[in-house]
């Protein structure tokens, strides 16, 4: 059993297959923190907002693959361990790509009943590499979260300030219209 509280993203689609996930990890894990998505865009979220220690991802996806899920993580947090849950590798030179490409490991579907087996020890490494920075890793992820809200802000800010900036421009129209109806009344 691993104790120390993991924060775990899953990228799932199927719906029985993220319940059979969590069910495992709740198994080999204290107090895992699990957040679910099944695409891009929700990835990103939880990237800003949940900064997962660890994230699961299956591979074929319907909007994207999990390699682009892992591309988009590593953008992010290049130090984030990625792990494949997926039904789809079979093939010996796609799983190699996988790894080559950052995966932390893969897992096959199939292997679903002892799932926990064979994600202990790859979960057991990112603790173990958490709890080297562990202090550092909190204050990092507080940051990164501030840091990505202030970054939405602004991005909102600049939205307002560009519709204010038209807004502005249609009163100044507006009252040049009203003095131009002004003077020809005069």
């Amino acid at each position: 059993m691993i104790n120390t509280s993991l924060r775990i993203l899953l990228v799932e689609d199927q719906e029985t297959d993220a319940e059979l996930i969590k069910r495992q990890i709740n198994k080999i894990v204290k107090h895992p923190e699990i957040e679910l998505t099944d695409d891009i865009e929700g990835c990103k979220e939880q990237l800003l907002n949940f900064a997962p220690d660890v994230v699961l991802s299956d591979y074929n996806l319907p909007t994207c693959t999990g390699l682009d899920i892992m591309e988009t993580v590593k953008e992010y947090d290049e130090d984030i361990a990625f792990i494949f849950i997926t039904g789809t590798i079979n093939d010996e030179e796609l799983a190699a790509n996988t790894i080559l490409n950052g995966a932390s490991g893969y897992i096959l579907k199939k292997h679903m009943n002892n799932l926990g087996e064979k994600l202990e020890p790859l979960l057991k490494k990112v603790v173990f590499n958490m709890v080297a920075r562990d202090d550092l890793r909190e204050k990092i992820r507080n940051n990164k979260i501030t840091v990505n809200q202030i970054y939405d802000y602004l991005d909102k800010i600049n939205e307002d300030n560009a519709e204010h900036r038209q807004n502005v421009e249609k009163i100044k129209q507006a009252i040049n219209q009203f003095r131009l109806d002004d003077e020809d009344a005069g």
